[in-house]
């Protein structure tokens, strides 16, 4: 698994890449330009960056990501909630809401959730 968490512009041009993968590095630049703004230069910069740190990998001027999504996700995810809410969900959760309100729907949906993920309390 990767040891380094992404910073808000390495996610967004990883998100580039896993929006589009497999994608050519031509492509890729000019998607970076339209999408982020950037040249060229800065996304080749941001593209050998992402490689040499596990995140991408370009094979034969193919650029294909070498970490999920989901993964990052979950373990940004870990972090803040073990970071800023001392590991707790419902902290989070409570924060999170903050007075706002779910439909029906959304909360039927956070109950199955819970349900699947719920301990036997024998582990």
């Amino acid at each position: 698994m990767f040891e380094k968490l992404l910073c808000e512009s390495d996610y967004r041009f990883m998100d580039v890449i896993w929006s589009n993968e497999p994608v050519g590095s031509t492509e890729l630049v000019k998607l970076c330009e339209r999408e982020l703004g950037w040249k060229k230069s800065t996304t080749y910069t941001m593209l050998r960056k992402m490689c040499e740190n596990g995140f991408a990998k370009n094979e034969a001027s193919t650029v294909t990501s070498a970490v999920p999504k989901t993964s990052v996700q979950k373990k940004e995810s870990e972090l803040f909630i073990n970071r800023d809410f001392g590991g707790s969900l419902p902290g989070f959760l409570i924060s999170f809401f903050g007075g706002k309100t779910i439909s029906e729907d959304e909360a039927e949906e956070l109950k199955k959730l819970i349900d699947s993920h719920k301990s036997s309390g024998r582990e």
